[in-house]
């Protein structure tokens, strides 16, 4: 009776849109980053490819105007002429929708993109996806991209607070070289 339990466990995770979690496990450093095609809020596409040669912080937050995810964008925007600095691009992903997003980016005078992904593909896809039951959101993850697309760095736990100068100081040193 126990394995048939855990099969039907397995599949009502499935169901709840919680496999993220499972994905998660599965993109390592030094794997290519999965290519996207998400919209900002002024309507421009924003691709992976259209960043290779720079590095590129692509973080995943679960709503906009949050105590947590007004933290961490503030971050990453107060160290967002460090970060550009150093060849690298800001991307923050939310399912959201794209006029939120307008409005969080404005009232906090967010300099990077928001990038909209209504249907958590790209949230799925990079192993972001959790959730509770019918409710799904996306992780705090981030992802550091390398100029080659590959990724050099993962998050899959974030600290708000203090995770923007983590990344600003990382990128300074794979720059610095050994």
């Amino acid at each position: 009776m126990l394995p048939d339990f855990s099969s039907r466990l397995s599949q009502g995770l499935l169901l709840l849109g919680l496999c993220g979690t499972i994905h998660a496990e599965m993109l390592e450093i030094g794997q290519p980053a999965p290519e996207f095609e998400l919209s900002d809020p002024q309507g421009r596409i924003h691709r992976l490819a259209d960043y290779v040669g720079q590095w590129v912080v692509l973080f995943f937050y679960p709503l906009d105007d949050s105590p947590g995810c007004t933290t961490e964008a503030c971050a990453f925007r107060d160290e967002y002429q460090l970060i550009h600095h150093q060849n690298a691009q800001v991307l923050g992903v939310s399912m959201n929708s794209s006029d939120s997003q307008k409005q969080f980016a404005e009232k906090f005078h967010l300099p990077f993109p928001l990038l909209s992904d209504p249907k958590g593909q790209v949230v799925a896809r990079y192993g972001a996806m959790g959730g509770f039951l019918w409710i799904r959101l996306p992780k705090r993850h981030t992802f550091l991209i390398d100029p080659e697309g590959k990724i050099r760095n993962l998050w899959r736990k974030v600290d708000p607070r203090g995770h923007a100068k983590e990344i600003t100081q990382l990128l300074h040193d794979y720059q610095q070289g050994p």
